[in-house]
C-alpha cells in the first residue's frame, strides 16, 4: 500500500468551519476564546457544551474532534506537578486531558492546524519543546495572532466581523 505522506505543518483541505477548543478549568479564557472564534465566522466546538448521547467521554471526544478543521489548545495553569525526586519544586501545568488532546490533534490535523495558547508560564511536556504557542496576553494581542494562524491554516475567517 502506497500512502501519500503529508507534512506535519501542511494544512489539509477541509470544508468544515469547526474549531475544537481544548481546555482545562479556566472558564473565562475558554469563553473568551470561543466567542472570538464564533465572531470570526467559524464555529467553536466545546466538548462540555455538546450532548453526550450516552457515549463515553473518549467516544464523545472522538465524535466532535473528528469533525474539526482546526484545534485551539488552552494550556492554563490548572494543575501543579514535579518530578518525584523534586517534589518541592512544583510547577504550574495544564490538565492531563489537555496534554492528551494536543497530541491527538497534532496527529489528526497536523501541527499547522493546531494552535497552542498559554495564559501564563505553564510547564510544557518535553516533547513539545520548540512548538510555538500564542501567549494569552491581558491586552488581547493574542486575537490578531490567532486570526493569522487560522487564516494560514486555510480556514474561512472573516476578520471584518471582529471590528
Amino acid at each position: 500500500m502506497n500512502a501519500e505522506k503529508r507534512s506535519l505543518s501542511e494544512p489539509t483541505v477541509t470544508s468544515s468551519s469547526e474549531v475544537f477548543i481544548v481546555h482545562g478549568h479556566d472558564r473565562a479564557v475558554k469563553s473568551e476564546v470561543a466567542r472570538f472564534v464564533d465572531n470570526s465566522g467559524l464555529e467553536a466546538v466545546i466538548l462540555d457544551e455538546k450532548p453526550g448521547g450516552g457515549l463515553t467521554i473518549i467516544e464523545k471526544f472522538e465524535k466532535y474532534a473528528n469533525n474539526a478543521a482546526f484545534a485551539i489548545v488552552l494550556l492554563t495553569p490548572d494543575d501543579v506537578g514535579a518530578s518525584k525526586d523534586k517534589r518541592d519544586e512544583l510547577k504550574p501545568r495544564a490538565r492531563q486531558n489537555v496534554i492528551f488532546e494536543i497530541g491527538y490533534f497534532f496527529k489528526g490535523l497536523g501541527r499547522g492546524r493546531v494552535c497552542a495558547m498559554s495564559k501564563e508560564e505553564v510547564e510544557f511536556p518535553s516533547d513539545l519543546n520548540g512548538v510555538s504557542y500564542v501567549f494569552l496576553d491581558p491586552n488581547s494581542g493574542w486575537k490578531l495572532t490567532l486570526l493569522q494562524e487560522m487564516k494560514e491554516a486555510g480556514l474561512p475567517v472573516d476578520g471584518s466581523k471582529l471590528v
